[in-house]
C-alpha cells in the first residue's frame, strides 16, 4: 500500500531551501548495488545495467547572483593569494620543479606538508607529455592555470556545499606545493552559485573569460550554468552533477557522475540478506519538493524490483516542525525499515520524534549525506544504530593514503573543516583535471581536455573510492554500507565494496 498525502502551497523561499535538501542527497541517493562480491572495475566494463588559505593560491570570485548586469563582469575578483612570476611556458613540468613557476600561494617545497609518492604524488605518477608547443590560453599566464569552482556557499542554507571549495582549494594547494603544469601553478577562482540556477548561470559565463576549465563545482542548481560552459567549451569536471541538464552537457564530466533512472541495488541486497523482514516493511520518507518526488519514485520503483515492499511512501516539507504524525503513519503500517532522504538536521528531528512516541525500527537508514561528524554531534545517543551506504571509503581509513592526504591538505588550507563526501569527490575532480593535463603537455586546450575526459572509465583517485564511469556519465553499480555503533561508524558489508547491477527504474530517465 503506498501512502501519500499533498502538503499545503510553499513560498518561493521554502520551495527553494526544500529543493536544495533534495539536491545534497541525489548525488548519494542512486550509488548502491547489488551483494555480489564482483569487483567494480568489471562492473563498469560489462556496463552493469539491468574559507581562503594562502596554500592554495584562490582568487575569492565574489557574489555571483543573478541580478541582470553583465555576468561576464561577475563579483570583484579580490585579491591573489601567492603567484610567482616568469616561468617560461616551455618548462618541462614533469613535478621536479616546484620552484620554476613561482609559489601562487602553495609553497616551494612542501616544507612540513604532508607529500605522497608514485600514483599518490600530486601528479599522480602519470608520465608528462612534452611541453613543447604550450601556447597561453584563456585563464592561463606565463606562471599559472586559474580554475574556477563553482559552488553553493551562500543561499538559503549557508555553507551546504563549501566543503566543494575546500576539496578543491586542497588538491590545488597539495599541487603547488611541489609540482606545475608546464611551469605554471594552479589558481583556483572561487565562485558562488547561492543555490541559484541564475547564480550558476552567471558564475560559469565568468568561469568562460577568466578560467580555463572548472573543477570540483557542487551545486543544487547546477542547471543554470550548463549552457554556458557547453556553449564556451569549458571544461567542467564536476564533483557530483545533480540535474539532467549537466549530465548532458558536452563538456560536463563529475567525478561522482549519477543518472536518475538507473539506481544500484546493492544496498537493497544486502539488507534482503541481513533483514529480510524489514525489507517487507519499508516506509520511504523525503523532502517533498523540487527534483525529490521524482527521485524518491525512481528509487521506490526499482527497490521494488530489487524485492523490497514500501508499504509508507510519503514526502515531508523541509519547513515541518511536528514529524508525530509521519512516525504515527509508520506504526499504523507496520514498517519496520525507515529510510530518509533529506539533509541530515532533518534526520535528527525525525529520530527525535520516534523516541518520543517509542518507535524504534529495526533498521534506520539514510544515504551518504549522514555520514558527517556534524550529524553525529547533533543526533547524540540517536546516532546509535543509523546505517547509512556510501560510494568513497571511510573518512577514518588510515590505509588509504590518497584519504590521509585529502585530510591533511584539508586540515592545511582549513583547519578543522568536516570532510565530506563533497569534498572528497572535488578533490577527485582536481586530480582528475592534472593527470588528464599532464597526458597532454603542449597540447593542453580545452577542446582536448574535454576529449580526453570522454575516455575514462574507472577512475577512482589512487583508492578513494568506487570506480567511477566518467565519460559515459553513468551511477556507479558499488556501495559500501556502514553503520554508526558504539561511537563509531564501521563497515558491515563485504569487501571493498559491494557490486553488481543496475536496475532501470524506467522513470527520471
Amino acid at each position: 500500500m503506498t501512502a501519500q498525502a499533498s502538503l499545503p502551497a510553499r513560498s518561493p523561499r521554502r520551495r527553494r531551501a526544500a529543493t536544495l535538501a533534495v539536491a545534497v542527497t541525489v548525488g548519494a541517493l542512486l550509488l548502491a548495488a547489488c551483494g555480489s562480491r564482483i569487483a567494480p572495475e568489471q562492473v563498469l566494463g560489462a556496463g552493469g545495467v539491468a574559507g581562503a588559505g594562502s596554500q592554495a593560491g584562490v582568487l575569492e570570485g565574489g557574489d555571483s547572483s543573478f541580478d541582470g548586469s553583465d555576468p561576464a563582469a561577475g563579483g570583484d575578483a579580490g585579491s591573489v593569494s601567492g603567484g610567482g612570476g616568469g616561468a617560461e611556458p616551455g618548462s618541462s613540468g614533469d613535478g621536479s620543479g616546484g620552484s620554476s613557476g613561482g609559489s601562487s600561494g602553495g609553497g616551494s617545497g612542501g616544507g612540513d606538508a604532508p607529500s605522497g609518492e608514485g600514483e599518490n604524488s600530486a601528479t599522480g605518477g602519470t608520465k608528462a607529455a612534452s611541453c613543447a608547443g604550450f601556447k597561453n590560453q584563456t585563464g592561463m599566464t606565463n606562471d599559472r592555470i586559474t580554475l574556477a569552482n563553482v559552488a553553493d556557499v551562500s543561499g538559503p542554507v549557508p555553507g551546504i556545499f563549501e566543503s566543494a571549495r575546500q576539496g578543491a582549494r586542497a588538491y590545488a594547494a597539495y599541487f603547488n606545493a611541489s609540482s606545475d603544469l608546464c611551469g605554471r601553478k594552479l589558481e583556483i577562482l572561487a565562485l558562488d552559485s547561492r543555490a541559484d540556477a541564475g547564480a550558476d548561470q552567471q558564475a560559469y559565463t565568468r568561469a568562460c573569460t577568466d578560467a580555463f576549465a572548472a573543477v570540483g563545482s557542487m551545486s543544487a542548481f547546477d542547471s543554470g550554468g550548463a549552457g554556458a560552459a557547453e556553449r564556451c567549451g569549458l571544461p567542467d569536471v564536476r564533483s557530483t552533477a545533480v540535474t539532467k541538464q549537466r549530465g548532458e552537457c558536452k563538456t560536463c564530466f563529475s567525478a561522482q557522475p549519477v543518472r536518475p533512472n538507473l539506481v544500484g541495488d546493492a544496498m537493497p541486497k544486502f539488507f534482503q540478506r541481513t533483514n529480510r523482514e524489514a525489507t517487507q516493511n519499508v516506509g520511504l520518507v523525503f523532502i517533498n519538493a523540487g527534483a525529490a518526488p521524482d527521485s524518491a519514485e525512481s528509487m521506490r520503483r526499482a527497490w521494488t524490483k530489487s524485492g523490497w515492499k514500501v508499504k509508507y511512501f510519503q514526502g515531508i516539507d523541509i519547513a515541518e516542525f511536528n514529524y508525530a504524525p509521519y512516525v504515527q503513519k509508520f506504526k499504523d503500517n507496520g514498517v519496520q525499515m525507515v529510510v530518509y532522504i533529506g539533509n541530515y538536521q532533518n534526520t535528527v528531528k525525525l529520530q527525535q520524534a520516534m523516541k518520543q512516541q517509542s518507535y524504534k525500527p529495526k533498521v534506520f537508514l539514510q544515504d551518504g549525506t549522514v555520514y558527517d561528524s556534524r550529524y553525529v554531534e547533533q543526533a547524540g545517543d540517536l546516532a546509535e544504530g543509523t546505517y547509512s551506504y556510501i560510494a568513497w571509503e571511510m573518512f577514518e581509513d588510515e590505509r588509504v593514503k590518497e584519504m590521509v592526504l585529502y585530510r591533511q591538505w584539508l586540515n592545511q588550507i582549513d583547519p578543522g573543516a568536516v570532510p565530506t563526501g563533497f569534498g572528497l569527490f572535488a578533490w577527485s575532480a582536481s586530480r582528475l583535471f592534472v593527470e588528464e593535463a599532464r597526458k597532454l603537455g603542449g597540447k593542453l586546450t580545452r577542446a582536448s581536455l574535454v576529449d580526453g575526459l570522454g575516455k575514462v572509465r574507472a577512475w577512482d583517485a589512487n583508492g578513494l573510492h568506487v570506480p567511477q564511469a566518467v565519460g559515459p556519465k553513468t551511477t556507479t553499480p558499488c556501495a559500501k554500507i556502514i553503520q554508526f555503533r558504539g561511537g563509531k561508524w564501521q563497515q558491515l558489508s563485504r569487501g571493498k565494496f559491494e557490486c553488481g547491477r543496475l536496475v532501470d527504474s524506467g522513470f527520471s530517465g
